[in-house]
Order: structure tokens, then sequence, then C-alpha cells
């Protein structure tokens, strides 16, 4: 798995010129915030702050998705956002 998600998914698809990274930052996160995958988002949102997705962004992903996609799920990423951005505040 190691391999694929560095080699394939890492390596190739996010190299895809389709669409920006920013893009396929957004879309990801959607993805796991829909699915309830909140164990993959703290690294996903990181990588979307990289990739130029703003805070305030995310945070009204994550709202409008609570009426899409359940809230709970909705819920269940608001905690880890709220990690990721006091760490990077922490930072500097």
């Amino acid at each position: 798995m190691y391999h694929y998600t560095t080699q394939l998914l890492f390596g190739e698809v996010w190299k895809r010129e389709e669409l920006a990274p920013r893009d396929r930052s957004l879309i990801t996160l959607v993805a796991l915030v829909a699915s309830g995958q909140s164990a993959q988002l703290a690294g996903h949102i990181k990588l979307g702050l990289d990739n130029g997705v703003k805070p305030s962004e995310i945070s009204a992903l994550i709202t409008h998705l609570a009426f899409y996609s359940g809230w709970p799920n909705a819920m269940s990423a608001v905690p880890v956002l709220e990690e990721v951005l006091d760490a990077r505040d922490k930072q500097g």
C-alpha cells in the first residue's frame, strides 16, 4: 500500500495536469469528509493548505457538506481542522 500511495497516487495521479493541485485538494477533502474518513483528513488538510486552499474555504466546505453528506461526518471533521490549524498557528 505504501508503494501505491507514494508512487502511483502522489507520484502520478497528483501530478496530472488536468486538475491543479488546489482543485485536487478540494476534491479530496470533499470525498474524505463526505465519507467520514476523518483518520485521513489531517494530512489532506495540511496538503490542501500547502496547495493554496484557505482555512475559511475548508470550513465552508465542511459546513456545506453537513447538509449533503450528514451532520456526523461534518462534525467529525471540525476537530480535525481545528487541530491542524492550531498546530500551524503554533509553528508560526
